[in-house]
């Protein structure tokens, strides 16, 4: 009997915090924040640097009341020991880490792994002050403390760290979860906490790279020019302090936040900072691919930054090195394009179908530099004199002869997609030119018939 007992008094010791777990009284948060900045307004306490340690401490604890006891690796049994039980549950979610099951609690949902049912990462849903960074008051108020009293830097110093490991946390827990603006943000502030002057950790460049990066995703995906602005800042940063990722992609990273800023009033500034970028990126790692072709759409694109005939060893070069990059072999044949030296451009680009051959629009512009290449003859055919009809009879040949090399390939283009418009134009036009070739007319009749539908619409 007394055994049992024992068991059954062990049983509800275990049960009582599941009963009582995370009970908060936000209006009482509040009211507790309410006072703190009370103090701020007593004449006598406002210069005193123990009350803004205690404003921080206030507002630290207020942003961190709902998730003060989570921990990675916690049991489920452990985190239901702390919150309580769960109010909803969804199970198998993909995550960017893997599979989860997720669990909703009153103020923050957990995500545990599927495979060893270990908390791994969470997010705050309630809050005791909606859209306000509690933390960044905390960090406003830790500054404040030492500037009144520099003696006070060790104890500052300790709750920096906490503020530290909060937004590192939280940019830890918003990139496991995708959601890379927050993440951003996180990273961002605890960049700002370590460049606090009473900061005592070893100050990186790390936060503001994965700041930077997050941002230059950002904008890429939604194409937001204030991303942009803040993924430089952030990368500059990074870079100021001494930091560079082990492959240099910061360089190329800072190149895409410079050159897709396009409605900035400093565009012209912003794309020769970003030429400057790749240069100095270059120099430090050579063998960056994403370097080399940051470079070689930027002398292609924007005429103002340099002859793309300078590119063209540089290229080459990293292509000793990686032959089945089909990137470089795209931006070869382009620069070539911008030199109008079309067999050059088109020996590239039929490397590039050879590498991605379902690529429609590789295809499509090996003949459209087939169809330029028999433009430029036919321009020279009509400027120079002949002086007998075999001469100038085997010229047109030879011309038409250009043209018909351009056939197949926009005829595959049309196959792998015969959507595309420009396509059908292009073939369109092409096939009425050599009408009079064997077999042709049948194929003009139907690219005009298939132009005219898509033209309808």
């Amino acid at each position: 009997m007394k055994k049992l007992l024992f068991a059954v008094l062990a049983v509800m010791v275990m049960a009582t915090p599941m009963v009582n777990a995370q009970k908060i009284n936000k209006e009482s948060v509040k009211a507790k924040l309410e006072k703190a900045d009370a103090t701020l307004q007593d004449a006598k306490k406002n210069g005193k640097a123990s009350t803004w340690m205690n404003h921080a401490k206030a507002y630290y604890e207020a942003a961190t009341i709902a998730t003060k006891d989570l921990y990675v690796g916690m049991t489920m049994d452990d985190v239901q020991m702390v919150l309580g039980e769960p109010t909803g549950s969804r199970m198998g979610v993909q995550l960017s880490g893997g599979v989860y099951n997720e669990f909703q609690f009153p103020w923050v949902t957990v995500y545990v792994a599927a495979v060893n049912n270990l908390l791994t990462t969470w997010v705050a849903t309630d809050f005791v002050i909606e859209n306000k960074d509690l933390c960044a008051v905390a960090l406003a108020s830790l500054n404040k403390a030492y500037e009144l009293d520099a003696k006070q830097e060790k104890k500052i110093a300790e709750e920096l760290v906490k503020l530290e490991n909060y937004y590192k946390q939280g940019g830890n827990v918003s990139l496991d979860l995708e959601l890379y603006l927050d993440a951003a943000y996180f990273y961002t502030k605890a960049y700002e906490v370590q460049n606090s002057p009473a900061y005592a950790g070893n100050k990186t460049g790390d936060y503001p790279y994965f700041a930077g990066y997050l941002y230059t995703v950002d904008g890429q995906a939604n194409s937001n020019s204030k991303s942009y602005e803040k993924g430089a800042a952030a990368l500059n940063q990074s870079l100021a302090e001494g930091y560079t990722d082990q492959d240099g992609n910061i360089y190329f990273y800072l190149y895409v936040c410079y050159a897709n800023q396009t409605d900035s009033p400093v565009r012209a500034a912003n794309l020769e900072r970003a030429k400057q970028v790749l240069m100095e990126g270059l120099a430090k790692f050579p063998e960056n691919e994403n370097i080399v072709e940051g470079l070689v759409h930027l002398y292609t694109s924007e005429e103002s930054l340099g002859n793309p005939a300078d590119l063209v060893e540089l290229v080459d070069n990293a292509l000793e090195r990686d032959p089945q990059n089909a990137g470089l072999w795209f931006g070869r044949g382009r620069i070539f394009f911008a030199l109008e030296n079309y067999d050059e451009a088109i020996v590239s680009f039929k490397k590039v179908v050879e590498i991605t051959p379902e690529d429609y629009m590789t295809w499509f512009y090996i003949g459209y530099f087939y169809t330029l290449k028999g433009d430029a003859a036919n321009e020279a055919f009509y400027e120079r004199e002949y002086t007998s009809y075999e001469e100038q009879d085997k010229d047109m040949k030879a011309i038409n002869g250009i043209y018909m090399e351009a056939l197949p390939y926009l005829e595959k283009s049309y196959e792998l997609n015969p959507e595309n418009f420009s396509t059908v134009e292009t073939l369109k036009a092409l096939t009425f030119r050599l009408r009079e070739e064997p077999g042709i007319m049948e194929k003009y009749n139907k690219y005009n018939e298939v132009y005219q539908q898509m033209s309808n619409k």
